[in-house]
C-alpha cells in the first residue's frame, strides 16, 4: 500500500501539474498540455484554469472558446481566484459565451464591451485572437465579486468597474468607490485608476486634485495608457501638478504608442501645432491618421481638414472627401456640413445636390447652424425635399425667437422665397429688418426689398443706403447691386466712374456679372474713358464662366474686330454658346458670319 501511494504521488494531479509547468518553461506547449489535462481531470482547479488557458490561447492545442469557457468555469466554481478573475474579465469583453447562449449570438441591449485598460494585465493580452463581443455584466459580477471577496484586488478592481460602468440595474457609485479603494490600496493598477477617476468627481480642492494626479501617476508608471492620458490632461491644465505643455505631450506620447486612441489624437494635435513639442505636421497628422482609423471621428474631421485646406502642396479634396466621410458616418456634424459642401461643388467628389442635401440634413439635424443656412441656400436652388424646407424653416424660426439675428435673416429669406413656408414678403421683410442691425446679409436683402417695394413701401434712397452698408464690409452682392443704383442713380447720386470701381472690386473676386458689367463700360457709351481691348478681355472672362450676353459680346468683338482680333471661327464658337443657351438675339450676329472654314 506505502508503494502505491508513492507510485500515486509520482503521478498525482499535482506531480502532472509540475511536469507541465516545466515543459511550459522549455516552450514544449503541446506535451505541457497533455499533463495539464490529466492533472486537470483528476479535480486540480489550477490545472483546470491553465488548460483553459491553453484553450484560449491556442497553446499546444487548436483554440477554443467554448472549451476554454468549459475549463474556466470549472476552475472558477473550485474557488481557484485567478480563474474567477479571468472568466469576469471574459464575461466583460464579451470573448466567451454563457452556457444558455451559442458563440457568436448577439446580447440584447446597449451595454458597450470593457475597455481592456480597466481589465487585469493578467488578462488582457489573451483578447487579441478573438473579436470583442456584447458584454455580460450579470455573469461577470458573479465572478468578479467572488474573487473580491477572496482578497483579490483585480477581482475588486473588476467589481468596481462594473457597479460603475455596467447597466442601470446594477450601478452603484458608492460601493464602487469602495471596491476601487480596496483594490488601489493593493496597489492594484486598475483600481488606481478606478479609484482615481471615482476620486475625481468628488474633489473641490487643490489637494484632492493632487490625490487624483498621485493615483494617476502610480497607475500610468504600472504602465497602463488610459492612466497616463488622464494624467497628460491634469497636467496640461495644471490641476493637481504643475502645468507643463512639455510634460503633458510627453505623457500623450506615452500612451499613444500604447495604442490609447485619444491619447493618439491629443498627440498627433500636439506635433500638428507645436504644443509643448517642436512642430511636425507630417508625424503630426500620421498619428492624426491612426486616431481615426481607431474610430475617433475628431481626428478623422482633422485630417479631412488638413487636405481641404491644402499646405505645402495644393489641397486634395478626394483624400478630403474620405476622411469626412469616416468622421461623419462616425457621427461628427461638421465633418458632414464639410462633405455635403463638396458633394455641392464637386470638389473630390461627384457633383449631386441630393448627395449634397443628405449630408447637410445629417449636419443640420446634429445642431450644425451653418448647415441649416448651407441647406436653406440649396433649397432656394431647387434641391432638396419639402419636408427639409419645412424642417429648416421650424429652425430659423425658433431660434430668431430666441434672439439670434443669423436665424433671423434666415428665417426671413425662407418668408421671402417661400421656403418651407407660404412667401410672406411683409413678415420677411420684418425679419430682415431686425437682423440688418447686426448682419451683413441682412443689410444687403433688406436694402433690396426697400429698394424694389417688395413686402415695404418703395423707397430706394433708404434701401441704398442698407446696400452701401453692406457694400463697405465687403459684400460681393452688395457691391453690384450698389454699383448698378450709381450707374442709374437711382436711390441718389449718379457716378459711373464710382460704378465701374465697384463693378472692378467684385470682378476681381470672381463675380461673373460685374465682369460683363466692366465689359460693357469698357466698350464705351458710358461715363469712363472706352477701352476695347480691356471690355473684350473682361467679355472673356464671363464668357468662360458661362455668362450668355458676354459670350454674344465676345462674339461680337471677335466677329467685327472691334478690339483688334478678329477671329471668325472664334466668334462662331462663342455666338453658338450663347444661341445655345437661349439667346436668340445671337442668332442673328452668327447668320452673319461669313461659311464656316471648319471641316464638315
Amino acid at each position: 500500500m506505502a508503494l502505491l501511494d508513492r507510485i500515486s504521488g509520482l503521478y498525482g494531479p499535482e506531480s502532472e501539474l509540475r511536469r507541465a509547468n516545466r515543459l511550459l518553461e522549455k516552450g514544449q506547449a503541446a506535451r505541457a498540455f497533455a499533463h495539464l489535462t490529466r492533472a486537470a481531470r483528476a479535480g486540480n482547479a489550477e490545472a483546470q484554469y491553465r488548460v483553459g488557458r491553453c484553450y484560449l490561447e491556442g497553446a499546444g492545442v487548436p483554440a477554443s472558446r467554448s472549451e476554454a469557457a468549459r475549463w474556466i468555469e470549472r476552475a472558477a466554481g473550485a474557488g481557484y481566484v485567478e480563474a474567477q478573475v479571468t472568466l469576469a474579465a471574459l464575461c466583460l469583453h464579451g470573448v466567451v459565451a454563457p452556457p444558455d447562449r451559442p458563440e457568436g449570438a448577439a446580447q440584447s441591449g446597449t451595454a458597450q464591451p470593457v475597455a481592456e485598460a480597466s481589465l487585469p494585465h493578467a488578462t488582457s493580452a489573451i483578447f487579441a485572437g478573438y473579436a470583442a463581443g456584447a458584454p455580460e455584466f450579470d455573469r461577470a459580477l458573479h465572478w468578479a465579486r467572488r474573487a473580491a471577496d477572496a482578497g483579490s484586488a483585480d477581482g475588486q478592481a473588476l467589481v468596481g468597474y462594473i457597479l460603475t460602468s455596467g447597466p442601470a440595474h446594477l450601478r452603484d457609485l458608492d460601493a464602487a468607490h469602495r471596491w476601487y479603494a480596496r483594490s488601489a490600496a493593493a496597489s492594484c493598477p486598475q483600481g488606481l485608476l478606478g479609484y482615481a477617476l471615482s476620486l475625481a468627481k468628488q474633489v473641490k480642492d487643490d489637494a484632492g486634485h493632487a490625490e487624483v494626479a498621485a493615483l494617476l501617476g502610480r497607475a500610468a508608471d504600472a504602465g497602463l495608457p488610459t492612466a497616463m492620458f488622464m494624467l497628460g490632461l491634469l497636467t496640461e491644465r495644471g490641476l493637481g501638478v504643475p502645468a507643463s505643455r512639455e510634460a503633458a505631450a510627453d505623457l500623450f506620447r506615452r500612451a499613444a504608442e500604447k495604442g490609447h486612441r485619444s491619447a493618439q489624437a491629443r498627440w498627433g494635435m500636439a506635433l500638428l501645432n507645436g504644443q509643448g513639442v517642436p512642430a511636425n505636421p507630417t508625424e503630426g497628422e500620421s498619428w492624426l491618421r491612426r486616431a481615426a482609423l481607431a474610430g475617433d471621428p475628431e481626428s478623422a474631421a482633422v485630417v479631412g481638414n488638413l487636405y481641404a485646406r491644402g499646405g505645402p502642396l495644393p489641397p486634395n479634396f478626394a483624400e478630403a472627401a474620405i476622411w469626412f466621410r469616416r468622421a461623419a458616418e462616425a457621427g461628427h456634424h461638421g465633418a458632414a456640413r464639410a462633405l455635403g459642401l463638396l458633394h455641392l461643388t464637386g470638389a473630390g467628389v461627384v457633383a449631386d445636390p441630393q448627395e449634397a442635401a443628405s449630408w447637410l440634413r445629417r449636419a443640420a439635424q446634429g445642431g450644425d447652424k451653418e448647415a441649416h443656412a448651407d441647406l436653406a441656400n440649396l433649397l432656394l436652388k431647387g434641391n432638396g425635399s419639402a419636408e427639409d424646407g419645412v424642417r429648416t424653416r421650424e429652425w430659423f424660426e425658433q431660434a430668431a425667437a430666441a434672439g439670434d439675428l443669423v436665424a433671423a435673416f434666415n428665417f426671413g429669406v425662407c418668408l421671402a422665397e417661400g421656403v418651407g413656408i407660404d412667401k410672406d414678403e411683409r413678415k420677411a421683410a420684418e425679419w430682415l429688418r431686425r437682423a440688418a442691425d447686426g448682419v451683413v446679409n441682412a443689410q444687403y436683402w433688406y436694402g433690396r426689398m426697400l429698394a424694389e417695394g417688395r413686402g415695404v413701401p418703395a423707397d430706394p434712397v433708404e434701401g441704398r443706403a442698407w446696400i452701401k452698408k453692406a457694400a463697405d464690409v465687403g459684400m460681393v452682392e452688395a457691391e453690384v447691386m450698389l454699383a448698378d443704383m450709381l450707374l442709374t442713380g437711382r436711390g441718389g447720386e449718379k457716378s459711373h466712374p464710382a460704378a465701374m470701381a465697384l463693378f472692378e472690386r467684385a470682378a476681381v473676386r470672381g463675380h461673373v456679372g460685374a465682369m460683363f458689367a466692366m465689359g460693357a463700360m469698357s466698350g464705351g457709351g458710358h461715363e469712363v474713358p472706352m477701352d476695347r481691348v480691356a471690355a473684350q478681355r473682361w467679355y472673356r472672362a464671363a464668357a468662360e464662366r458661362g455668362h450668355p450676353h458676354a459670350q454674344m459680346m465676345l462674339g461680337r468683338y471677335l466677329a467685327r474686330n472691334l478690339a483688334g482680333e478678329h477671329d471668325p471661327e472664334q466668334a462662331r464658337h462663342w455666338l453658338e454658346k450663347a444661341v445655345a443657351q437661349g439667346l436668340q438675339e445671337a442668332r442673328a450676329d452668327l447668320a452673319a458670319l461669313p461659311p464656316s472654314r471648319r471641316p464638315a
